[in-house]
């Protein structure tokens, strides 16, 4: 069992900077692909970032060169850093963690704002 709480979101206007973190606590981080995904408002959710076991990274293509996904698993912490929000942005934040053979689990979420 793992769980995910995540902090940092909050209000921002537009071409501000936020970090969100992600605590885990339970199984050993290491294991896990680890994740942010978001959901705005009407909108299905979808996959921000992700940073896997192997440290190799993706992202969704509207925050490419604008977010950076970044783990330590010493500490069992997840991080999103965001720079030049827009307004697109805003949405509920949760991290995600799924490791075969070890479930999938989710953090409760945390809300971005992002004022134009």
């Amino acid at each position: 069992q793992v769980h995910l709480v995540e902090s940092g979101g909050g209000l921002v206007q537009a071409g501000g900077t936020l970090r969100l973190s992600c605590a885990g606590s339970g199984r050993m981080f290491s294991i896990f692909d680890l994740s942010w995904y978001r959901q705005a408002p009407g909108k299905e959710r979808e996959l921000v970032a992700r940073v896997g076991r192997d440290d190799t990274t993706i992202y969704a293509d509207s925050v490419k060169g604008r977010f950076t996904i970044s783990r330590d698993n010493a500490k069992n912490m997840l991080y999103l850093q965001m720079n030049s929000l827009k307004s697109e942005d805003t949405g509920v934040y949760q991290c995600n963690a799924v490791a075969y053979g070890s479930g999938m689990y989710w953090g409760q979420g945390t809300q971005v704002t992002v004022s134009s």
